[in-house]
């Protein structure tokens, strides 16, 4: 069944202004534009705190969907113009420290005066309440806090692995959509809007809830190689292919494990999969065997044969990968500056993946003149706000 073709985005007419600039903010708003939600980013002018280092190779920052209006809203007057901008809106998404958008004058308070239909979402790294609200901080300190590095790996030192990879920012940039999208929906045609606390790290904590939950009822910690997850177990496990690469394994369900056994000739280690005494025995006979042929052999024979077997894929693998690429899942960008640049697509469900080619704006550029005409302000006034480095 085709998904690519709608008569209209599910949330075409709804209005974002997205103050947040960076991380999770970046991610929600560009959940919502890929469902059709028009998007403003609101930033500083150059020179005011405000920057134009805006990687096009980069997603949720390549403006497709996205308009881009540079502001000073220190000044009484660039408060003034957000704030109508605010009452149009349907969504105001900030990432300010706690307390900072209401002492700017363009808090949820504010912006519900101007908008009493408003959803206002606020991301930050520890939540605007708690001991540790106040504190900065990036993604590897809220993946530290909600626990997900104890159950990783360790570096020779004995310290927890760098993750790699922003998990803290897509879990809050998930989180705000999600919150966002309940938000509207309870709102529906009535007067009445909601304000939402999204913290990364709550988020982080969601996505590590099936750890947590086995603490809280067991009170054993899944640290590495005490749980099937964890890696105490063979037919959980990454095996070396004889080129080099490497195999996952996750033939957890007995069934999916005995397929595997048997289509790798080991059928006398399926009696003792959850056997702690053999799990090195089991571990060294499926190394004997993947060594035998390349990775990608055993994909091709081992993947329609329920074995729970996938490649591990390098990023240029992932990009190329014959499945990945058929899911419609990578897009380009068209950048006036830097040409055509392959980015990942529109990926939730509901978006739409026909178009495969944005035009995307160069880091310099803003809609200022556009977005502002909106709320009846003409060349004139533009003018004296950009000669006074209100607007950018």
């Amino acid at each position: 069944m085709s998904t690519s073709s709608q008569a209209a985005p599910p949330l075409s007419g709804i209005r974002v202004l997205d103050l947040s600039n960076l991380g999770p903010g970046a991610r929600c708003s560009r959940i919502l534009a890929d469902l059709g939600a028009a998007v403003t980013r609101v930033v500083p002018p150059v020179g005011k705190g405000g920057h134009r280092l805006e990687l096009p190779f980069h997603s949720y920052n390549a403006s497709r969907g996205w308009r881009k209006l540079a502001i000073d809203v220190k000044q009484e007057r660039g408060r003034e113009i957000l704030l109508r901008l605010m009452a149009k809106a349907d969504v105001v998404i900030e990432g300010f420290r706690p307390g900072v958008a209401a002492r700017l004058g363009i808090g949820y308070e504010d912006a519900a005066r101007a908008n009493p239909r408003v959803v206002y979402c606020s991301i930050s790294g520890y939540g605007q309440t708690g001991p540790a609200a106040s504190w900065v901080g990036h993604d590897l300190n809220y993946v530290a806090m909600a626990g997900m590095l104890a159950t990783g790996q360790r570096r020779a030192d004995g310290a927890p692995a760098i993750p790699g990879l922003t998990v803290a920012d897509n879990a809050g940039g998930m989180q705000a959509a999600v919150a966002i999208l309940a938000a509207l929906l309870r709102r529906g045609g009535g007067p009445t809007g909601s304000y939402l606390d999204v913290a990364m790290t709550d988020g982080m904590l969601y996505l590590m809830s099936l750890q947590v939950d086995e603490y809280l009822a067991t009170d054993t910690e899944p640290v590495p190689g005490n749980s099937v997850l964890t890696g105490r177990y063979a037919c959980y496990d990454f095996y070396p292919a004889g080129d080099g690469k490497w195999l996952s394994v996750a033939a957890i369900e007995t069934g999916f494990f005995a397929k595997l056994c048997k289509a790798l000739g080991c059928e006398e280690w399926i009696v003792h999969q959850f056997d702690d005494a053999k799990q090195d025995d089991i571990r060294n006979a499926l190394r004997r065997m993947f060594v035998s042929r390349g990775r990608d052999e055993w994909v091709a024979l081992l993947g329609p044969l329920d074995t729970c077997v996938a490649p591990v894929n390098s990023i240029a693998e992932a990009t190329r990968d014959p499945h990945l690429t058929a899911r419609g899942l990578f897009a380009e960008a068209r950048h006036p500056e830097h040409g055509s640049v392959p980015q990942v697509g529109r990926i939730f469900p509901g978006c739409d993946r026909a178009e495969r080619s944005y035009a995307v704006p160069s880091a310099s550029g803003t809609d200022s003149e556009a977005i502002l005409a909106e709320i009846s302000i003409g060349n004139d006034e533009l003018a004296a706000l950009k000669a006074a480095g209100i607007v950018g």
